[in-house]
């Protein structure tokens, strides 16, 4: 990971140093996997799903990358394996999404950013270039605004929530993301075009295969 400088933009707090904390969300339980195993341990090119996706954002320009856990929390670090990320643990995953979200938000390192990327852990194709024109363009609205990623005009994910945003996103509650905040806050939303990144994700066993991937039975 490689940390960037200042931003010619304007910044959060004076001359503050805009940073950008990467969330990546794997604690959900993947119910629409029915009984054919974790689809984060699911095999991209012999990688399971949540390394591919964690070694991205370790990859980008982020300033620290933090994965949010709950199901089969043990699986998930072994899966990861040696990668610099922090762990934050969420006992009320089974709540939904927004808890996740939560969790992350109310993270010391998190807290502190003056953006949070959230990203899904069930999206194989962003890759670090893709995570790296996104906090460029954080970094060129001075930290300030919204950045989604989009493809061919269709909003997707991930999404950079500047700080400003993060006790309204902690108060979300069910299994929800951020999307409605998006959508009614009056911040700038910058749009970055990803191509099917944005859209890809998979939740079931024929997802995976479609996209490439190799489904892990359990053990």
């Amino acid at each position: 990971m490689v940390s960037h400088g200042s931003s010619t933009g304007t910044s959060t707090q004076d001359d503050e140093r805009i940073s950008v904390a990467i969330v990546i969300l794997a604690a959900g339980a993947g119910v629409r996997m029915r009984e054919s195993g974790n689809k984060l341990l699911a095999e991209f090119d012999g990688i399971p799903l949540v390394k591919r996706v964690a070694s991205s954002a370790i990859e980008s320009t982020g300033d620290s990358v933090q994965v949010v856990i709950g199901h089969s929390p043990q699986a998930i670090r072994y899966a990861i394996g040696s990668i610099s990320v922090r762990f934050i643990e969420n006992a009320d995953y089974a709540s939904g999404l927004a808890s996740s979200l939560k969790a992350a938000l109310s993270d010391e390192v998190v807290a502190a950013a003056s953006g949070a990327m959230i990203m899904l852990a069930d999206m194989p194709l962003v890759r670090s270039a893709d995570i790296n024109r996104m906090i460029e363009a954080f970094l060129i609205a001075g930290g300030l605004s919204i950045v989604r990623a989009t493809s061919r005009g269709r909003n997707g994910n991930p999404v950079i929530l500047p700080r400003s945003l993060f006790e309204e996103a902690k108060a979300i509650k069910g299994d929800i993301g951020a999307r409605n905040i998006v959508e009614s806050s009056r911040l700038d939303v910058i749009e970055v075009e990803i191509g099917e990144a944005a859209l890809v994700d998979v939740d079931t066993p024929e997802q995976i295969v479609a996209e490439g991937g190799r489904v892990m039975p359990n053990t």
